[in-house]
């Protein structure tokens, strides 16, 4: 699924639970969604919370075939800055 098509999805998620703060999810080479001021953008900005993942663990984890916190604690995601931002996926993909 191309992040084009993630981002398409996480904009659903984003239109039923607005966030206040931002959110990247940096996939290295493949590029990043930044979820800033309501909106899924397909760009490396700066955000309160980044995590780093793998396009294809990105994918998983928005059809729900990765938990996040199984993901996390296996290294597949890196999280800095707020922490607590993380914490709220669950509610931004459900």
């Amino acid at each position: 699924m191309p992040l084009t098509d993630i981002a398409a999805k996480m904009q659903r998620g984003l239109d039923r639970h607005p966030l206040a703060q931002s959110i990247k999810f940096d996939c290295m080479e493949e590029g990043a969604i930044t979820l800033y001021e309501g909106k899924a953008h397909l760009a490396d900005l700066p955000a309160d919370c980044t995590i780093r993942i793998s396009e294809t663990n990105l994918e998983k984890l928005i059809a729900g075939k990765l938990n996040p916190m199984t993901a996390f604690a296996m290294g597949k995601i890196k999280v800095s800055g707020d922490m607590s931002l993380a914490l709220k996926l669950s509610q931004l993909l459900g």
